[in-house]
Protein backbone atom coordinates (compact mmCIF):
# COMPACT_ATOMS: atom_id res chain seq x y z
CA UNK A 1 0.00 0.00 0.00
CA UNK A 2 1.66 3.40 -0.97
CA UNK A 3 2.03 5.61 1.60
CA UNK A 4 0.33 8.36 0.39
CA UNK A 5 -2.84 6.69 0.25
CA UNK A 6 -3.18 6.75 4.38
CA UNK A 7 -4.20 10.11 5.79
CA UNK A 8 -3.86 11.30 9.00
CA UNK A 9 -6.65 13.74 9.37
CA UNK A 10 -7.93 15.76 12.25
CA UNK A 11 -11.38 15.69 13.43
CA UNK A 12 -13.72 16.37 16.68
CA UNK A 13 -15.98 14.45 18.17
CA UNK A 14 -19.46 15.41 17.23
CA UNK A 15 -21.22 14.29 20.53
CA UNK A 16 -18.46 15.80 23.13
CA UNK A 17 -16.15 17.95 20.62
CA UNK A 18 -12.98 16.21 21.66
CA UNK A 19 -10.17 16.50 18.96
CA UNK A 20 -8.58 13.55 17.58
CA UNK A 21 -7.53 12.49 14.69
CA UNK A 22 -8.76 9.83 11.98
CA UNK A 23 -6.30 7.48 9.82
CA UNK A 24 -7.64 7.21 6.86
CA UNK A 25 -7.03 5.15 3.70
CA UNK A 26 -8.14 5.67 0.64
CA UNK A 27 -6.21 3.10 -1.07
CA UNK A 28 -9.19 1.24 -1.98
CA UNK A 29 -11.97 4.53 -2.79
CA UNK A 30 -14.50 5.95 -0.75
CA UNK A 31 -15.99 3.80 2.35
CA UNK A 32 -17.83 4.18 5.42
CA UNK A 33 -17.24 2.71 8.89
CA UNK A 34 -17.87 3.46 12.50
CA UNK A 35 -15.28 4.70 15.07
CA UNK A 36 -15.89 5.13 19.13
CA UNK A 37 -14.60 8.46 20.32
CA UNK A 38 -11.33 7.76 22.90
CA UNK A 39 -12.92 10.23 25.44
CA UNK A 40 -16.70 9.70 25.68
CA UNK A 41 -16.78 6.16 23.71
CA UNK A 42 -19.83 7.16 21.68
CA UNK A 43 -20.30 5.57 17.91
CA UNK A 44 -19.17 7.97 15.67
CA UNK A 45 -20.31 7.45 11.34
CA UNK A 46 -17.40 8.25 9.40
CA UNK A 47 -18.39 8.43 5.33
CA UNK A 48 -14.66 8.92 3.74
CA UNK A 49 -15.28 10.03 -0.23
CA UNK A 50 -12.94 9.80 -2.61
CA UNK A 51 -12.51 11.22 -6.56
CA UNK A 52 -12.20 8.62 -9.21
CA UNK A 53 -8.26 9.23 -9.52
CA UNK A 54 -7.89 8.01 -5.99
CA UNK A 55 -7.57 11.63 -3.79
CA UNK A 56 -9.85 12.56 -0.57
CA UNK A 57 -12.67 14.64 -1.94
CA UNK A 58 -14.72 14.75 1.72
CA UNK A 59 -14.91 12.93 5.69
CA UNK A 60 -18.11 13.17 7.18
CA UNK A 61 -18.76 12.22 10.84
CA UNK A 62 -22.48 11.87 12.41
CA UNK A 63 -23.47 10.73 15.72
CA UNK A 64 -25.67 7.49 15.92
CA UNK A 65 -29.03 9.44 15.48
CA UNK A 66 -27.70 11.62 12.17
CA UNK A 67 -28.33 10.32 8.73
CA UNK A 68 -25.90 11.00 6.24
Amino acid sequence: MPQDSLIDWPVHCPYCDAPFSLLLDVSAGGYDTWEDCAICCQPIHVVVETTLSGELQGVTLASDDDVV
